[in-house]
């Protein structure tokens, strides 16, 4: 089923000959309804006639929806359509479900998986008998009338964006569902553990299990739904001497979830090896493996591993959704000047860009970035990884494999007879690779890549260090970012108020260079970021370019302390600096800068 929220041709044409089918329930109110879409837009929301008439006309040969092409060529908003589709039809527009305030009585009587697939959500019933329910297209009349059936009464239709009506469709049917903590409860009264690990097949997405799995299938199951709701980054299972624990990452923190029983220890060990492949025989060793699964509709790949301890196997479980977007580089929280200096290094013919940061800093995910924004058919574009985080549309990429000899080094080696444009190395890790990304460098290539140095300047005595030599360096490199992630103060709970002299010092913000004292804000806690004070997190960058100074200095065999000095004096702002902004802006706290930050002296 295409985007429902986007009536298409068929839809605009059979309103602009006459009266609408019978199944939906119309009230002849205003001078607008039943008129085309396209009109619509243009005397009620604005929409220049040029752009509809070209969005037309590529809705010709494209046979696309027309709200579609609107809204991939920036010309109006997917609320904007939605609020067209509204005066059309003369329904109302909903842009926020309340997922707690739909009675169970109702939701009961709609599968979920029919909710899903037709984008359909009964909201409550009306004082009448009929229930009210939120369509992403409401001219889907086979879903609207399969809806009146299983509820077994009329239904009033309000229009909804598809990706609100899913997620509040996870929200309210997971309510249902088993959690983590009644898992744990009813493992108490299973007798029959040491078998429940090697159940049968798992569902087809974990929201739509039955009731009657086994309890510690629950468990595992309700761990890895709530990691994907809470957006937790990894999953710990971890054994210690009398008890074991299950903790989250999330942004960047760990938090304790739920403490099972000791006993069942091996049990869910070997559960979650059994999902990723491993050998639940083998305890003394190591092991890796991937689980793939759907979560509240979610492809999820999960990378597993696990290392014996001296109290029992210890899991880590690495979660990376794949239907997850990527990000543009101008979501990526670049200040102006290094926007601007980003796009014209992606966009030179040769030369290698570092990114640089510890780990767990989203290098990958600018880099990713930086290909999604050149990446077009008349460029060959090939990354050898390790892993492969995401599938790339019209990318080569390349997975690394030491067991066979794949290795960064003879990826790129093969890479150059595959007459690449651009080569992204997922990591520059020792000399070989340093100088084969120099050596296509200077052939006539742009290649990306990372290393882990502190800031900016200590990418270019790192690669010094793995003993390039500084003259290959100094004509082969553009340009180095360094990045760090910072969380994002909830809206929701954040409060403001006023800091010292001393607080903005912290973070390298001289109270006498302000008009006054700024009002900044600090965390609180509430329910929609789990009382964290923090929702997602925001990068904070330093973006060295090399120039004939710089360039002197690295032939010098300089130092980075130098190095980096000169840079500021040429423009650059170093992480802190970007932090602090990032702080006035309202976005971060002055902890979260000054921690990320701690070895940041410029």
């Amino acid at each position: 089923m295409s985007d429902p929220n986007l009536p298409d041709a068929t839809h605009d044409a059979t309103l602009a000959e006459g009266p609408l089918p019978p199944p939906l329930p119309r009230r002849e109110s205003g001078q607008y309804v039943g008129r085309p879409l396209g009109e619509i837009l243009v005397e009620r929301f604005g929409v220049p006639l040029g752009k509809l008439g070209e969005a037309l006309d590529g809705q010709a040969q494209k046979k696309a929806r027309l709200g579609e092409l609107l809204i991939a060529a920036k010309v109006c908003t997917p609320e904007v359509v939605r609020q067209a589709l509204g005066v059309q039809l003369d329904l109302p527009v909903q842009e926020v479900i309340d997922a707690n305030g739909i009675p169970d009585g109702v939701l009961v009587r709609v599968p979920i998986g029919f909710a899903k697939t037709a984008h359909v959500l009964p909201l409550r019933m009306s004082d009448d008998g009929r229930v009210v329910a939120a369509m992403a297209d409401p001219l889907d009349y086979a879903a609207l009338e399969d809806l009146r059936m299983l509820l077994s009464t009329d239904v009033d239709v309000v229009i909804c964006g598809a990706e609100t009506i899913v997620s509040a469709i996870n929200r309210a049917y997971d309510r249902a569902t088993h959690h983590a903590e009644a898992a744990v409860a009813e493992l108490e009264e299973n007798q029959n553990l040491s078998d429940v690990a090697q159940s049968l097949e798992e569902p087809k997405d974990l929201l739509d299990a039955e009731g009657d799995e086994a309890p510690i299938i629950r468990l595992v199951n309700s761990l890895m739904s709530q990691a994907i709701k809470s957006r937790a980054s990894d999953i710990h299972i971890e054994p210690f001497e009398r008890e074991m624990q299950v903790r989250f990452r999330i942004d960047g923190d760990l938090y304790e979830i739920i403490k099972p029983p000791k006993r069942y220890q091996s049990t869910i060990t070997a559960r979650v090896k059994i999902m990723a492949g491993l050998n639940i025989a083998e305890k003394r060793l190591p092991q890796d493996g991937r689980i793939r699964i759907k979560v509240a509709g979610k492809d999820i790949d999960i990378r597993v591993s696990t290392i014996p301890t001296s109290h029992g196997e210890r899991v880590v479980m690495r979660l990376l959704d794949r239907s997850s977007v990527l990000k543009e580089l101008t979501d990526l929280g670049f200040s102006k000047r290094d926007f601007e200096a980003m796009h014209l290094l992606i966009k030179r013919p040769y030369g290698i860009i570092l990114v640089t940061g510890p780990t767990g800093s989203g290098k990958t995910t600018t880099l990713y970035a930086c290909l999604s924004k050149i990446n077009s058919p008349d460029l060959n574009i090939l990354t050898i990884e390790d892993p492969v985080e995401y599938q790339l549309q019209g990318i080569g990429q390349v997975h690394v494999n030491p067991k066979i000899d794949l290795t960064f080094a003879n990826g790129l080696r093969s890479f150059l007879r595959q007459d690449p444009d651009v080569i992204m190395v997922g990591e520059i890790r020792d000399r070989e690779t340093a100088e084969i990304a120099i050596q296509a460098s200077l052939t006539g290539h742009l290649v990306m890549s990372t290393v882990h140095t502190n800031d900016a300047a200590g990418a270019i005595t790192r690669l010094v260090d793995m003993q390039v030599e500084p003259f290959l360096v100094a004509s082969s490199l553009v340009g180095v970012l360094a990045q760090r992630l910072v969380r994002v103060v909830c809206p929701d709970c954040r409060v403001a108020y006023q800091p010292t002299a001393e607080e903005l010092f912290e973070v390298g913000i001289d109270m006498k260079k302000l008009d006054g004292p700024p009002t900044i804000f600090k965390k609180q806690g509430c329910s929609k970021c789990s009382n964290t004070g923090y929702v997602g997190r925001r990068g904070i960058y330093e973006l060295m370019l090399l120039d004939d100074e710089i360039r002197q200095l690295i032939l010098k065999n300089t130092d980075a302390g130098t190095i980096k000095r000169a840079a500021v004096r040429k423009g650059m702002t170093t992480l802190r600096e970007d932090g602090a902004r990032k702080v006035l802006a309202g976005l971060t706290t002055i902890q979260e800068v000054a921690m990320v930050t701690a070895d940041d002296m410029g």
